[in-house]
């Protein structure tokens, strides 16, 4: 389609050396081609060139001081994307691959995935190029309190709301919110994902990886199938990959895998949740070192990985669940995995799978749950606790989880009955684009040229 290839070719000239933003960008548009061609509203409004543009970047400098004294210098990131629904929402991303592309990449998705939840919230995503590996508690609350400064001015429980991401998690969380709170005066719910001590969501750890595989879920129930018994793959060690390990035990599925920067776990006995929580959430450390305590499983080094791709998805199983980073999943891992007899790919991280892998996935009519709806747990949750903020209460675990089951199914249900609305019933990339295109786009049409 002209239209959208000028879009994108434009996009490419004023955003340069992005291209992971591209990339999020391409598998959007080329999937909206069915509305664009049906509804000439949206071109005559130009929603697509307004909507690929971000209201807002802010991009500052970080600079603090090392347990050394030295003075150290980061790169800060915002991206307040659009905000037709609500609020901007999204998580902030320390980790020294950031970069605006990839800010940008995120926020973006952000913007559908929040759509998906039927929740009022817009989207953005921020960051810095910090990496919180090898750093001491002092160092962080430094560069965490450096990026507040800058970054205060700009959030606000009705403007724009982050949450963690990569390298966020409640510690930094608690050093931001605590610098804010001293620069504003203000105790309010500028921020999700906190400590439960003051103010943080039952659920909200878990909320992401409990969410991903509440899809996967929703996908086999729909063709008459369960969990019970499948065996699966699943790739990160953080907080995704753990509490979807967690859930998929729960619904009586087996984990099989798990892998982090140093390598894969292989256990065909099913991964030892209590093991991983305790290297990962308490000590902090390798994978190999759950050898150790299991040495019946098998640990496969980064540097034994396949020149195409990840080790991990080259391992016999039912269903996949990608849940460390983008771009994990190459053409040639969608490729064995669909030849080893996977019926299913649920993804817990952001645009995991890169584009020919998703079309390996399409054209085998496998069940796939592209990221923007499947991992769409984290930040629906996040508004709860935003809804909890607000009113002063606080719900208990099954009710949030209950909640969050609720969104699930609804999101799963938007982007089923949109594909089959434009004659594709298996494709729910399609139909999650097209549900979340259409909420935003109409919305935006509505309030005017801003």
């Amino acid at each position: 389609m002209t239209y959208i290839h000028d879009t994108i070719a434009k996009l490419k000239k004023t955003s340069p050396a992005q291209a992971e933003f591209y990339q999020a960008v391409e598998e959007v548009l080329d999937s909206l081609q069915p509305i664009l061609e049906t509804n000439e509203k949206y071109q005559l409004h130009s929603i697509i060139e307004r909507m690929i543009e971000p209201e807002r970047q802010i991009m500052f400098r970080v600079p603090w001081v090392d347990d050394q004294g030295k003075v150290q210098v980061n790169k800060g990131y915002r991206i307040e994307f659009n905000s037709a629904l609500g609020p901007y929402k999204g998580g902030l991303r320390f980790h020294p691959s950031v970069n605006a592309g990839i800010i940008k990449f995120l926020g973006f998705e952000q913007i559908f995935k929040n759509a998906l939840t039927g929740l009022p919230i817009g989207g953005g995503k921020g960051g810095a190029n910090f990496d919180p590996k090898g750093k001491s508690d002092g160092e962080i609350m430094r560069f965490c309190q450096s990026f507040i400064n800058e970054l205060y001015r700009h959030i606000g429980p009705t403007t724009d709301v982050p949450a963690g991401d990569i390298g966020v998690g409640a510690r930094e969380i608690g050093y931001m919110f605590g610098q804010y709170k001293r620069l504003t005066g203000n105790y309010d719910g500028v921020f999700t994902g906190k400590s439960l001590l003051w103010g943080g969501s039952l659920v909200r750890k878990e909320a992401t990886g409990y969410g991903c595989v509440y899809f996967a879920q929703y996908m086999l129930e729909s063709k008459g199938d369960t969990l019970v018994g499948k065996r699966c793959l699943v790739s990160g060690a953080g907080n995704v990959a753990i509490y979807t390990i967690e859930k998929l035990y729960q619904l009586g599925a087996v984990p099989v895998s798990c892998s982090d920067s140093s390598g894969t776990i292989y256990h065909e006995a099913g991964v030892n949740l209590d093991t991983l929580k305790e290297l990962k959430e308490v000590r902090k450390v390798r994978l190999n070192e759950y050898l150790t305590a299991h040495p019946d499983a098998r640990f496969i080094p980064v540097a034994d990985y396949p020149a195409d791709g990840n080790a991990v998805w080259r391992l016999p199983a039912d269903l996949a669940f990608p849940c460390a980073t983008q771009n994990e999943l190459s053409e040639s891992d969608a490729q064995a995995l669909v030849a080893n007899g996977c019926i299913g790919v649920s993804e817990g991280a952001n645009m995991p799978s890169t584009q020919d892998a998703v079309e390996v996935f399409l054209d085998a009519r496998i069940h796939y749950g592209p990221g923007k709806a499947a991992n769409a747990g984290g930040v629906a949750t996040s508004q709860l606790e935003m809804a909890q903020n607000a009113s002063m209460q606080r719900w208990s675990f099954e009710e949030v989880d209950e909640k969050l089951k609720v969104i699930m199914k609804n999101i799963f249900l938007s982007a089923s009955e949109t594909a089959a609305e434009f004659g594709e019933p298996h494709n729910l990339v399609l139909g999650a684009n097209i549900a979340g295109f259409r909420k935003v786009a109409d919305a935006m049409i509505e309030q005017g040229v801003v």
